[in-house]
């Protein structure tokens, strides 16, 4: 065997589901396993983008606004790191399995999710509160950088090839889920509480339902064996490069550029839709706490139930078509979208409802179509590393840009145009994007696009 076979296996049948009970239950714990750590992921930001008003008021010094940008500055903080995790966990996960890596990730994650709720105030301890913080969203921002590239290419590589798109779906289900649950459990204190208690001790109790969520995971994980498609190549693996840095740049500097351009398409719209939206609807378009908050809840749910659908369209008619109606209509509706959402409560949801829809092919498809891109030996390494680095630079510095840009130029469109112009970025990824639906994961799909331009060529 050569060194281009053991970095490209040939071309194998595609998978299909199978009928048989046994399998589709393990199929469906894996679905589980991978969607929960997305979830307790989520809900840590969840909570905080919701809660960041009684955050910073609890841990930062200053007036409101300044304390308001400190909190939206420390959430950023945590995707500044996510690239070291992804460096670390992906080899790793590469090396050892999936599931080893995933269960360390999702326990600290939620234990830093845990610790964030009892870090005493800034009246108590003065600068250490926001000290604090910052280490703790440092440590969850380390362990997200392997939990996310992780969780999708555990759910890719259990899912049948004919409906990678559909299962993986549920990944972003749990996405969402998680959010929302943060979210309903923010505003539910919220208005059972009262401002008051909710400023003084309230916003740290959803802080503390991590703990159970992880330890769920951390269970579900535990029981699962690793992926058929990593236990197969495991038999084969002999004499593969490390996947590390150097050979993911070496020989597979395609898909990372790819990925990474996709990525800051889909985290910019991510981040600034349901991290930053909260904020964005109290301080600058004047709705009330609570209806900032409704207006995103109502929004997701409308999201949770499309993504099935999209998934499984995806299988039917590919990634890229989904991928191109996202980017252009987003790119068209967004501003129009934003003035509706000015106009007040109603046409915040209608507004909040129909960029959800714009923005959910994107969202349905990121575990069927960027763990496809890379061989079975740095698929988790190469999909962390991409997806973090990227995500580290534009995603998680979102709501912080946004809010920046509007102050700087007191534009409240200006999060709009920060949204177009990533979608430009996505769009010029997408040209050199292969299609991957229903590839098997053991091929490498750039190889096979470089081997049929190559005979075209030839035949030229």
């Amino acid at each position: 065997m050569t060194q281009t076979d053991r970095l490209h296996p040939p071309i194998n049948a595609v998978a299909t589901e199978s009928t048989d009970p046994a399998d589709r239950a393990v199929l469906h714990r894996a679905i589980a396993a991978s969607a929960l750590g997305n979830a307790t992921e989520w809900f840590d930001y969840g909570i905080y983008a919701y809660g960041v008003t009684y955050i910073s008021a609890a841990l930062f010094p200053g007036d409101v606004e300044e304390a308001v940008l400190f909190a939206l500055a420390t959430f950023a903080i945590s995707f500044l790191v996510r690239p070291l995790g992804g460096l670390f966990w992906g080899p790793l996960g590469d090396r050892l399995g999936r599931k080893s890596v995933l269960a360390l990730t999702i326990l600290l994650m939620s234990l830093a999710t845990l610790c964030v709720g009892l870090i005493p105030s800034y009246a108590t301890i003065g600068f250490w509160a926001p000290v604090l913080l910052i280490l703790l969203r440092m440590v969850q921002g380390f362990s997200t950088g392997g939990e996310y590239g992780g969780a999708a290419t555990f759910m890719a590589e259990y899912a049948p090839d004919d409906r990678r798109g559909f299962y993986g779906s549920f990944l972003e289900v749990g996405t969402l889920a998680g959010f929302s649950l943060g979210a309903v459990l923010m505003l539910g204190f919220s208005l059972l509480l009262g401002d008051v208690a909710m400023y003084d001790w309230g916003w740290r109790v959803p802080f503390l339902v991590a703990a159970p969520l992880g330890l769920i995971g951390l269970y579900l994980r535990s029981r699962m064996e690793d992926t058929p498609v990593f236990r197969a190549h495991e038999k084969t693996s002999e004499d593969l490069p490390s996947p590390g840095l150097g050979t993911l740049m070496r020989h597979h500097w395609r898909p990372m550029l790819v990925v990474s351009g996709l990525v800051v398409a889909l985290n910019v719209v991510n981040y600034t839709l349901l991290s930053y939206m909260p904020t964005y609807l109290q301080r600058r378009i004047g709705l009330s706490g609570d209806e900032a908050l409704i207006v995103p809840i109502i929004g997701m749910l409308f999201m949770m139930m499309l993504l099935p659908f999209m998934g499984g369209l995806s299988d039917r008619i590919g990634r890229r078509p989904l991928w191109r109606f996202s980017l252009i209509g987003l790119l068209v509706g967004v501003v129009p979208l934003y003035i509706l959402m000015g106009t007040g409560l109603p046409g915040a949801m209608l507004a909040f409802v129909l960029l959800g829809l714009l923005y959910a092919p994107q969202l349905a498809t990121i575990s069927a179509t960027f763990p496809a891109m890379f061989p079975t030996y740095v698929r988790f390494a190469g999909f962390a590393i991409a997806y973090n680095v990227a995500t580290s630079i534009f995603g998680g510095t979102a709501p912080a840009i946004g809010s920046g840009l509007i102050t700087l130029t007191g534009n409240p469109l200006m999060p709009a145009f920060y949204m177009m112009g990533a979608c430009a970025v996505g769009l010029v990824a997408l040209r050199f994007m292969p299609e991957t639906a229903r590839c098997s994961l053991h091929d490498d799909p750039f190889a096979s696009r470089a081997s049929g331009e190559g005979r075209t060529v030839a035949r030229a």
